[in-house]
């Protein structure tokens, strides 16, 4: 047998996995995460597997275009495992293992990523559609309010994030997420409410696509139909649109209104709050019953494109704009703007998911380099997405030339259907979230089959039944709340007090007391977190 260089052995033994990046805002709304045995929302949830052309199976070096791909192809779907024997598994998902750097891996060895790729794979995971509702989040508050909100909710989510991964460090071992390590420190009752709420975070990922994807179909298609059938009330398309609409106006309603003009057939048939919601089954369906979500995987560089160009949109309506702020005793003018609101509910709440990375943080920080860098890389992370959020919700917020209570919580609603770049958005943006969809709701049926122990695809009409009870859940919401800042924030209140702000303390906590180093101060402080999280959900109900 021939000598093997230890150099050769080193690159054969210890690859580097290709770190893929996507946003799916949601994220991603998300917002969007994951724990052991799911991945969250609010930005695309990815895996990439290529069996026949993938580097890492045939040992080789990374080449220079997969090194390239690190910054645009998805992270996170190698990241999930489940909790049931390999070996009973389907191959795919066997094969996917190279990925899936947890639990019951076929390698021994763990695939590592620089620190870059993992900042960016952080900023990429919690950005999500929560973008679209950020300049609306920023008016619940009020200005100066909402700044203070983002920063101390930023801190927050951050410190609980440090404390999972502390925790991880002293308690945990190579596998298990958040649910594994509150089994371990806290008992099994707090396994199985990590899990149920990761199944309410996925959940409510899908009614956020699914009212994004409704709306954009309507649009997308009322383009086409203006095109073809313009008559003298369609308006000529602007690149630069200077004719916002402001829906919550008493003029818009009662335009929109009107019984006395005679409804064509075709607005007749194509509704945004009654038909197209269910128009979406016909295109959604069918992309929800494969047994491997791989191929939608392959246009998840789509989400962070998706984060360059709202960003884009939103700095060139900003600048053709202008500042348009008033000081707060002005009241009488149009663009008049509170610095505080008694609405900031909504906001924390909202804020709270879009920050939410934490039942898949063990997973991406796992595969850092050098783990001594966690802290700071996971810092610089938080740090990006605070930017990228004051940058687009402040900025847009500052600029609109209407009145600020004007502000949807989709601000490409505020924007007529004959603006090319609000088009352009809308139809790319439609696209993408038909990538992202399915492969929330795979990983929904993966986490649902593998709490109840079953296999991934146990049958066809087990898939098809998930899949319809999830497809009603969505239209239900579609057309009778058709509000992604109001699921967003209540999604956000509600999985953020058990993820963000009560396990990551009580672990905390619990890993003191064992450690012999609980102190009172420790306990009143880490206890007075949680209890603001059961205020900013039970604030939610009273906005």
């Amino acid at each position: 047998m021939g000598r093997v260089s230890k150099k050769s052995f080193k690159r054969s033994s210890r690859p580097r996995a290709k770190s893929m990046i996507t946003d799916c805002e949601i994220q991603p709304l998300l917002n969007s995460e994951l724990s052991r045995t799911s991945i969250a929302l609010d930005n695309g949830f990815i895996f990439k597997y290529d069996s026949e052309n993938s580097d890492l199976e045939n040992n080789k070096t990374p080449t220079t275009q997969s090194k390239a791909n690190e910054l645009l192809y998805p992270y996170y779907l190698r990241s999930f495992s489940l909790d049931y024997d390999i070996l009973n598994r389907p191959k795919f998902y066997r094969k996917l293992q190279p990925y899936i750097p947890l639990g019951d891996t076929i390698t021994n060895e763990p695939y590592t990523q620089n620190s870059i790729i993992t900042i960016f794979a952080i900023w990429n995971t919690i950005m999500g559609t929560s973008l679209l509702a950020m300049p609306w989040s920023v008016e619940r508050a009020g200005l100066v309010m909402g700044l203070i909100l983002m920063f101390v909710i930023a801190a927050l989510c951050l410190y609980t994030s440090n404390r999972i991964l502390r925790v991880q460090v002293l308690h945990g071992n190579d596998t298990g997420e958040v649910a594994q390590l509150s089994k371990k420190l806290l008992g099994p009752w707090a396994e199985v409410i990590a899990k149920l709420f990761s199944f309410i975070i996925l959940l409510g990922a899908n009614i956020v696509y699914w009212i994004l994807m409704s709306n954009f179909l309507y649009y997308s298609v009322g383009y086409i139909h203006d095109l073809l059938f313009a008559d003298e009330n369609t308006g000529a398309f602007e690149f630069n649109t200077t004719n916002l609409i402001c829906p919550n106006s008493a003029n818009f309603i009662n335009a929109t209104s009107n019984t006395t003009r005679q409804w064509t057939l075709y607005e007749r048939i194509w509704d945004l709050n009654t038909t197209v919601p269910i128009f979406l089954v016909v295109i959604v369906a069918p992309l929800l019953n494969f047994r491997s979500a791989t191929f939608f995987t392959k246009f998840n560089s789509l989400g962070t494109l998706a984060v360059l160009y709202l960003f884009i949109f939103v700095l060139i309506k900003s600048y053709s704009w202008g500042i348009n702020m008033s000081a707060p005793t002005l009241e009488g003018l149009t663009d008049y703007s509170e610095f505080y609101k008694n609405t900031f509910p909504a906001t924390s709440g909202m804020l709270t998911l879009s920050m939410f990375i934490h039942n898949i943080i063990i997973t991406i920080m796992r595969n850092n380099e050098n783990q001594k860098h966690n802290g700071r890389d996971l810092s610089i992370a938080f740090t990006l997405v605070l930017l990228t959020y004051l940058l687009i919700g402040i900025t847009f917020y500052v600029c609109f030339p209407l009145a600020k209570s004007c502000i949807e919580d989709n601000f490409l609603n505020n924007f007529p259907r004959t603006d090319v770049f609000s088009i352009i958005a809308r139809v790319f943006l439609f696209f993408q979230l038909l990538t992202v969809y399915p492969l929330i709701s795979y990983m929904l049926r993966v986490q649902v089959f593998a709490a109840l122990e079953l296999s991934i695809y146990p049958s066809v009409l087990h898939v098809i039944a998930l899949n319809c009870f999830v497809i009603f859940i969505c239209i239900l919401f579609a057309i009778f709340m058709p509000h992604i800042g109001t699921v967003i924030r209540f999604s956000g209140a509600i999985c953020g007090f058990v993820y963000i702000y009560t396990l990551p303390t009580m672990l905390h906590l619990a890993s003191q007391r064992r450690r012999n180093l609980l102190t009172f101060g420790s306990v009143i402080f880490h206890v007075s977190i949680s209890l603001v999280g059961l205020a900013n959900l039970i604030a939610q109900f009273f906005v």
